[in-house]
C-alpha cells in the first residue's frame, strides 16, 4: 500500500512540476520581446483573423512566441479584427497588443483605380488625385536607383532589365490594374509595394509557366502590354499573342501600331510613315523582336494570353476600328490575304 502511496505522491509531484514549468513558459511567452520602447507600425489585412497575424507579429519581433500567442487568443476569444495600421510596442506583451488590436482603427482610408492598358504616369496621375503627392514627386520616387535595388532583391519578378537605360519609364507595366485601398498617410513606399504586391500575387499563379517559357518576365510583360493595347475581346487575346509569336519566329518585325502610339506619345487610329520611322527602341516597325519593355500596364487577361496562346498559322490580324457596331478581329496568314481584308473592311490598303 505504501508503495502505491509514494507513486501516488510522485506522480502529483511531476504533474505540478509540469503545471509549474508550463504556467512560467506560457506567462514568459506572453510577456513583451523587449523592456525598451520600439514602436512598430503594424498593417492588418482584410479578412485577417487574430490567428492568421501571428506569424507577422513574430516577424515583425512583437511576440515571443506564436504557440503562446495563439493560445492566449483561443483561451479568450477577443473580438472581431478591424483592418487598418496600428501602432504596436515591443514592450507590450500579448495582452496588450491584442487589447490594441480590439479597439481597432479611424485611420482614414482612400480609394483609386487602375484601369487595363493605362500608362504609368496615369497611375501616378490617378495617385496624386487622392493623396498629397504630385505626379512628379510619385513618377521620380519610382525612376530612383534606389528603389529599383530595392525592388529587384524584394520582388522576384523584378530583374536589372527595369533599369535599362533605354525604358521611359522605369516600371512602366509593372503596376497591377486593379482597385486600391490605402490609407490617406500611406508614403510612396507603401503604395507602391501594395501595388507591386498584386502583380506578385497574379504573376506567381503562373510562376511554373513563366519558369518554362522562353522569355523572361519583363519580356512576357512586355508583350502582354502590346496585346492588352491590340485586343478589342478577351477571346482575341491568346490569338494575338499566337500571330506575335508566329513573327517572333520567323524573325519578322512585329510591327505593332500599340508601340508606334508609346514610342510617339500620341494615340491615333492611323500613324502617318514618319511615325513609323521614328527612331525609339519601342519601335517595333523599326527594331525587330520585342520593344525594350512594357507600354502600359496589361490586365491579367493579356498576361495570360502570352503564357497560353491559342494555337494558329496566322501572321496578320486587323480590326474594323471604324464600324463601332462590329468587334470583330480578322486574322490572315499570308500578307496579300490581309490586305484583302484591309481594303473590304477599312477601304484602304494597310
Amino acid at each position: 500500500m505504501k508503495k502505491y502511496v509514494n507513486i501516488y505522491i510522485f506522480v502529483i509531484v511531476i504533474l505540478a512540476i509540469i503545471i509549474v514549468v508550463g504556467c512560467i513558459s506560457y506567462n514568459f511567452g506572453i510577456s513583451p520581446v523587449s523592456k525598451e520602447s520600439q514602436e512598430v507600425i503594424f498593417e492588418v489585412k482584410e479578412n485577417s483573423t487574430y490567428l492568421s497575424i501571428a506569424p507577422i507579429l513574430k516577424e515583425n519581433n512583437l511576440i515571443r512566441s506564436e504557440t503562446f500567442y495563439k493560445i492566449y487568443v483561443k483561451i479568450f476569444n477577443p473580438s472581431n479584427l478591424e483592418k487598418g495600421t496600428y501602432t504596436l510596442n515591443r514592450n507590450m506583451g500579448v495582452k496588450e497588443i491584442i487589447n490594441t488590436l480590439e479597439q481597432g482603427t479611424e485611420a482614414e482610408t482612400i480609394s483609386f483605380v487602375i484601369p487595363e492598358g493605362r500608362h504609368i504616369t496615369d497611375v501616378a496621375t490617378y495617385i496624386s488625385e487622392v493623396t498629397d503627392y504630385s505626379s512628379e514627386e510619385l513618377l521620380n520616387y519610382w525612376q530612383s536607383e534606389e528603389l529599383l535595388d530595392t525592388l529587384i532583391n524584394k520582388y522576384w519578378f523584378i530583374t536589372d532589365e527595369v533599369k535599362n537605360d533605354n525604358l521611359r519609364y522605369n516600371l512602366e507595366g509593372y503596376f497591377f490594374p486593379a482597385t486600391y485601398e490605402i490609407f490617406k498617410d500611406s508614403s510612396m513606399e507603401e503604395i507602391t509595394y501594395k501595388m507591386l504586391d498584386k502583380m506578385d500575387e497574379v504573376l506567381s499563379k503562373y510562376k511554373t509557366e513563366i519558369e518554362n517559357s522562353d522569355y523572361t518576365v519583363h519580356e512576357l510583360l512586355t508583350l502582354a502590354s502590346i496585346v492588352e493595347n491590340e485586343a478589342i475581346l478577351d477571346e482575341d487575346r491568346p490569338m494575338i499573342a499566337q500571330v506575335f509569336y508566329n513573327r517572333l519566329n520567323q524573325g519578322m518585325k512585329l510591327q505593332s501600331c500599340a508601340t508606334i502610339g508609346y514610342a510617339i506619345d500620341e494615340w491615333k487610329l492611323t500613324y502617318t510613315n514618319a511615325d513609323l520611322a521614328v527612331d525609339s527602341p519601342y519601335n517595333t516597325y523599326v527594331y525587330y523582336g520585342l520593344p525594350v519593355g512594357p507600354g502600359n500596364s496589361p490586365g491579367e487577361a493579356s498576361i495570360k494570353a502570352v503564357l497560353y496562346p491559342e494555337p494558329n498559322n496566322y501572321l496578320y490580324f486587323l480590326a474594323n476600328v471604324y464600324d463601332s457596331s462590329s468587334t470583330k478581329t480578322y486574322y490572315s496568314e499570308t500578307y496579300p490575304e490581309h490586305q484583302q481584308k484591309c481594303l473590304l473592311y477599312l477601304g484602304y490598303a494597310c
